[in-house]
């Protein structure tokens, strides 16, 4: 144990408070944090940042290395003042060489700032992508929500941007039967349909959204199809999950309520 921690006293407010600086050096401090933030505003004001909402990864990159730099000279008695303001000029200097190259260059641009994905077309959810935006197929309902959208098949294209926000592009009118996407389903989750449960109507996966067009003369009783994406599960396609029970589901005219003959409460034949 070294001489200095042995002579240490537990709990001395004067050493947890003040340091063993003099007094004084909290007057110094007030300066060297009031210089180094207008030095930090200025180079911000240089860079031009935009909203936080839509930092690239250069852009974060750079804000870590401004926090780092700005922060050690602001109370660290050791790092010289024109240490700091050199590192941060050069941080940002950095960051204005690699905006050039990413106009100037396609491939530059594409390695640092990535490439918009296309999570959904015409209603279905792509994995892959999903996979490669790394979201989850919630994180995507979640963004639906937040534009509006009540079942995915309203969305013609969504795209995942390259600073983070989500694009989507839905019909303007008439849109098909698809899978809700409310209520969120940590609240309520959509009505599974059974393997032998005899549906009449659009029904979508629950895996993926793709919707089966099923009809009285299409779909029999018996085992439900596996999906493209691998899912056996589905669900009533429906056009508004929020409509009165029964009023948004999309069912055959003949199927007695979106139901095969002898079902419970369908007429005889």
């Amino acid at each position: 144990m070294s001489a200095d921690a042995a002579q240490m006293v537990p709990f001395d407010l004067a050493r947890m408070f003040l340091g063993d600086l003099p007094p004084l050096f909290l007057l110094e401090i007030v300066f060297r944090t009031a210089l180094m933030f207008l030095w930090l505003v200025f180079l911000l004001r240089v860079t031009g940042k935009r909203g936080l909402a839509q930092l690239s990864p250069l852009e974060v990159a750079i804000v870590i290395g401004l926090g780092s730099a700005a922060g050690d000279p602001m109370f660290y008695p050791e790092v010289p003042l024109l240490h700091g303001m050199l590192v941060l000029g050069l941080v940002v200097g950095l960051q204005r060489l690699l905006s050039h190259l990413v106009i100037r260059s396609e491939h530059v641009e594409v390695f640092i700032e990535g490439e918009p994905v296309e999570l959904i077309r015409d209603g279905i959810l792509k994995g892959q992508a999903l996979e490669r935006a790394n979201l989850s197929r919630e994180d995507v309902f979640e963004r639906l929500r937040a534009e509006g959208v009540r079942q995915m098949g309203e969305v013609q294209r969504a795209y995942f941007e390259q600073d983070g926000n989500m694009t989507v592009f839905v019909h303007a009118k008439d849109a098909p039967p698809g899978l809700p996407v409310v209520p969120p389903w940590d609240l309520e989750w959509p009505r599974v349909l059974g393997p032998e449960e005899d549906y009449w109507g659009p029904v979508a996966c629950l895996g993926c959204g793709d919707v089966r067009q099923g009809s009285a003369g299409e779909v029999h009783p018996g085992p439900r199809p596996v999906c493209s994406c691998g899912n056996e599960k589905w669900t009533p396609a429906v056009t508004d999950p929020l409509a009165p029970a029964g009023a948004g589901a999309v069912t055959d005219d003949h199927s007695g309520g979106g139901r095969g003959p002898g079902a419970p409460g369908s007429a005889g034949h």
